[in-house]
C-alpha cells in the first residue's frame, strides 16, 4: 500500500530572518487579498458561466460567446430558482400571497437575474472584452430581463407601472435658479 506524506515547511519567524541575516521588509511578504462579497460573487458568477460554455456541446470559447448563449445560460438558471411563478391556468395567478401550495414552477427572481448580468457585463470588460461587443450589455437582454419582470409581477399580483419622468418647465425652472428660496418644492 503506498502512501504519501506531504511536508510542508513553516514560514520562518521574525527572529529566525534575523538570526540568518535576513533583512526582508514586512512589505515584502504577501498579505491574502480579501474580496468584497460583490467581488466574490462577481468571480463565481464569471466561473460559472465559463464553465457552462465549456459544458456545451460543442464547447463555446468565450471570445465567440453571443447575447444566444447568454439567453440560454438565464434560462437555464430557471431550474435553480427559488422563486414561485405562478401560471396562467394556476387559481392563484395574480395573487401576491397565495393561501396554499401549487405546482407552479419556481424560477430565478428578476432581481438575482438583473444584478447577476450586471456583474457579469463588469466581470466581460475586466478580463479584456470591449464595452461595444459585450454580450451582457446587448438589448435583446435587457428585453429579456423586461420580460421576466413583468410576467413575475403579474403572476404575483403586483402592479408594474413604468414611473413617468416629471416634465420641467422651462420658465419655472428659471425662476428657481433666480430665487432658489423661494421655491415651493
Amino acid at each position: 500500500m503506498n502512501s504519501f506524506v506531504t511536508v510542508q515547511k513553516n514560514a520562518p519567524t521574525e527572529t529566525e530572518n534575523y538570526a540568518e541575516g535576513s533583512m526582508r521588509s514586512s512589505s515584502d511578504r504577501q498579505q491574502p487579498v480579501v474580496l468584497s462579497r460583490y467581488e466574490s460573487q462577481k468571480r463565481r458568477d464569471w466561473n460559472t458561466f465559463g464553465q457552462y460554455l465549456k459544458n456545451q456541446r460543442p464547447p463555446v470559447p468565450l471570445s465567440q460567446c453571443n447575447c444566444n448563449h447568454v439567453l440560454e445560460f438565464l434560462r437555464y438558471l430557471d431550474q435553480f430558482g427559488k422563486t414561485k411563478v405562478h401560471l396562467h391556468g394556476c387559481v392563484f395567478f395574480g395573487q401576491p400571497d397565495p393561501p396554499a401550495p401549487c405546482t407552479c414552477p419556481l424560477r430565478q427572481a428578476w432581481g438575482s437575474l438583473d444584478a447577476l448580468i450586471g456583474r457579469l457585463r463588469a466581470a466581460y470588460e475586466e478580463h479584456g472584452g470591449s464595452p461595444e461587443n459585450n454580450p451582457f450589455g446587448n438589448g435583446a437582454i435587457r428585453v429579456f430581463l423586461r420580460e421576466v419582470k413583468e410576467c413575475q409581477a403579474k403572476a404575483r399580483g403586483i402592479p408594474y407601472k413604468k414611473k413617468k419622468k416629471r416634465k420641467i418647465n422651462p420658465i419655472k425652472a428659471q425662476d428657481e435658479l433666480k430665487n432658489p428660496r423661494q421655491s415651493t418644492n
